[in-house]
């Protein structure tokens, strides 16, 4: 994608231009010309952290300096970075520094520090990351629907899974050919565990049915145990494919893996990443 770095660059110089003011995923992304949806999954992927958690870690760092070097009350900080009450504010405070903010202004108090994001150009890839661009038909999905928020996905779905799978009366209504991440609101998604909608079929009590456009996808396939072959692949597909792609960019505010059956040998297993895209 053209000019993928200066957008992530941007979208950071951002976030800490307006530290003190009420930000948006929404606001946030537009720099870096994608969907908050896309922004939150790539961001966490790339960075081990989410962008609440950094917004967050970055404001309660300036507010520590500031208590050190000003007498502004407590109460005015905390409102300054976002925070309703005095309580609220303590309650985090102590949760990252380990100290209250009254006890923040003593001598020697050890405080902790959560550096801003810099963008380094570096040279990566080198290695083959398979895939195919196909033209896919507009289908129907019909499954088990959980919100997530943020970028907890990489644990979290995979216990969804789990939960869908140890339970036989699910199962036997939703197989789970496909997980599907559908944007839902500016901080969260909708994951689906779903099979083909067959019209034909009653939906299942409890599921849900979405309709997923037809358009141009980029799959990847996945080789080996289930999540890690997986998310090793989607990571690699934001921090070296995307960033390279010159013909194509994102599209929609979803994404799909495709499963097939399980190998006696999970090193077997066999599953692909659909990820939606639109000619540059």
């Amino acid at each position: 994608m053209r000019g993928w770095n200066e957008g992530i660059a941007d979208a950071v110089a951002y976030m800490e231009d307006h530290l003190t003011d009420e930000l948006s995923i929404g606001q946030i992304a537009k720099r870096a010309n994608v969907s908050g949806f896309y922004f939150q999954r790539i961001f966490s992927a790339l960075c081990g952290f989410t962008v609440g958690e950094y917004i967050r870690n970055r404001r309660l760092t300036l507010a520590a300096q500031e208590l050190c070097s000003a007498r502004a009350r407590v109460l005015d900080i905390a409102l300054k970075y976002g925070y309703e009450s005095p309580d609220s504010f303590t309650r985090a405070f102590i949760r990252f520094h380990g100290v209250s903010p009254s006890a923040a202004r003593e001598p020697g108090v050890r405080l902790n520090a959560f550096a801003p994001l810099k963008i380094k150009l570096t040279l990566e890839g080198g290695t083959m990351l398979e895939y195919k661009i196909v033209e896919k038909e507009q289908f129907t999905v019909v499954g088990v629907s959980r919100k997530f928020h943020g970028g907890n996905s990489y644990e979290e779905l995979p216990a969804f899974w789990n939960e869908h799978c140890s339970n036989s009366e699910e199962m036997k209504a939703v197989c789970g050919t496909y997980g599907i991440c559908i944007d839902a609101e500016d901080d969260s998604f909708d994951y689906i565990i779903a099979d083909n909608y067959l019209p034909w079929k009653e939906v299942p009590e409890g599921c849900v049915t979405r309709v997923i456009p037809a358009g141009t996808w980029a799959v990847f396939p996945c080789r080996g145990a289930l999540p890690k072959a997986l998310q090793d692949v989607l990571t690699r597909i934001w921090s070296e494919w995307l960033p390279s792609c010159r013909s194509y960019k994102l599209a929609g505010s979803y994404n799909v893996e495709m499963y097939t059956p399980h190998h006696e040998n999970p090193a077997d297993d066999y599953s692909e990443i659909w990820i939606p895209l639109e000619k540059l």
